[in-house]
C-alpha cells in the first residue's frame, strides 16, 4: 500500500478551499452590491450632508455641527419627539396586548373556520396606506361618518376628530392598530403553533386551571416571539409619517407633528438637504438607542 503524497493532498485541500471562497462571493455578490448601493452609500451619504448647508440636490459648503446646534434649539424638534413618543406608548403595548388575545382566541378554532378568521384579520394589512386613510376618513367625518354617532354618545357631540388636538394621535393610533396588527397576530400565531401540546395535556393531568396553563406554559414559551412583536412595533412606529401625513397634515397646532414630517417638510418644501439630513441622523440614533435598550430589557425580563 503506498503511502499518501502529502504535498498533493495539501494542494488539493488549498484548491479546494479557493474554490469554496469563490462560490461564496458569487453567492453574496448580489447581496453586497446591493447593500452598498441601496443602504451604505445613501447612509454615507446622509452622514456627509447633515454637516452642510447643502440643498436636496447638490453640493454644500461644510458647516460643521451647525445643522445639529441648530436642530437641539429648534422647539418644533421636542415637540414633534414628544409625538412620536407620545404615539408609541398610544400604540406599541396595546396592539400586542390586542393581538395576542385575538391569536388565543384564533388557535382555539380549527380547520377553515380559523383559516377565515385569521384571514380576515390579516386582510387590513395587505392594503395600502393611501386606501386605510381613505376608509377612516370616511368612517370618521364629521357630518357623514358612520362612527360619529358612536363618539357622539359617548361625548355628548360629533367630534371632528383630525381636527381635534386632544383626539387627533389616538385616533390615528386607532387606525395604525387597525392597520398593522394582523401581521403581528401572524406572529403570534406561529409562537403558538410551536408550543408543544404535551405540556398541556400533561398540565390538565395535574389539574391546572386554563388560567395556570397560560401563565405557566404559553406565557413564557410565547415571550421570545412577544419580545419581537414589541421590539418590530417600537420601530415601526417610531417611523411614523404616511398615517399622519394623509389623515392630518401634522395638526391641528402640531398635535401631530412628528419627526418624519420636520424631515419631509426641511427637504423637499424647504430644500434645507443638510439639515434634513441631520434630522435623519438624530432619529436613526434615537431608533437605534430605545430599540437596543428595549431588547435588552426584554430579554431580562425574559430570563425572569
Amino acid at each position: 500500500m503506498s503511502r499518501p503524497n502529502w504535498e498533493e493532498v495539501a494542494m488539493s485541500l488549498a484548491t479546494r478551499r479557493r474554490r469554496e471562497r469563490r462560490d461564496a462571493m458569487l453567492l453574496i455578490a448580489p447581496f453586497l452590491f446591493i447593500f452598498v448601493v441601496f443602504f451604505l452609500y445613501p447612509t454615507y451619504k446622509v452622514i456627509v450632508l447633515s454637516f452642510t448647508d447643502a440643498p436636496l440636490i447638490g453640493d454644500g459648503n461644510w458647516v460643521g455641527l451647525a445643522n445639529y446646534i441648530k436642530l437641539f434649539s429648534d422647539k418644533l424638534f421636542y415637540t414633534s419627539v414628544w409625538n412620536n413618543f407620545y404615539f408609541v406608548l398610544l400604540t406599541v403595548i396595546p396592539t400586542t396586548i390586542i393581538a395576542l388575545l385575538i391569536a388565543l382566541a384564533v388557535s382555539k378554532l380549527k380547520g377553515r373556520m380559523q383559516a377565515l378568521v385569521l384571514t380576515l384579520f390579516f386582510l387590513p394589512y395587505v392594503l395600502p396606506v393611501s386606501v386605510v386613510t381613505m376608509i377612516w376618513a370616511w368612517m370618521l367625518d364629521f357630518q357623514f361618518g358612520i362612527l360619529q354617532p358612536l363618539i357622539a354618545a359617548i361625548t355628548g357631540k360629533a367630534v371632528p376628530v383630525f381636527k381635534n388636538p386632544y383626539w387627533v394621535m389616538p385616533m390615528i393610533a386607532v387606525v395604525t392598530v387597525w392597520w398593522t396588527n394582523g401581521f403581528n397576530v401572524l406572529l403570534l400565531i406561529a409562537g403558538l403553533r410551536n408550543i408543544p401540546t404535551d405540556l398541556y395535556e400533561a398540565a390538565s393531568l395535574d389539574g391546572a386551571t386554563p388560567w395556570q396553563r397560560f401563565w405557566r406554559i404559553t406565557w413564557p414559551l410565547l415571550w421570545p416571539v412577544t419580545a419581537l412583536v414589541l421590539t418590530l412595533q417600537l420601530i415601526l412606529q417610531l417611523k411614523l409619517f404616511d398615517q399622519v401625513y394623509l389623515l392630518s397634515n401634522g395638526g391641528p397646532f402640531n398635535s401631530s407633528y412628528v419627526v418624519l414630517m420636520q424631515m419631509y417638510r426641511e427637504a423637499f418644501q424647504l430644500n434645507n438637504g443638510g439639515y434634513a439630513s441631520a434630522i435623519a441622523m438624530v432619529l436613526f440614533l434615537i431608533i437605534v438607542i430605545v430599540s437596543v435598550l428595549q431588547f435588552q430589557l426584554l430579554r431580562i425580563g425574559g430570563r425572569r
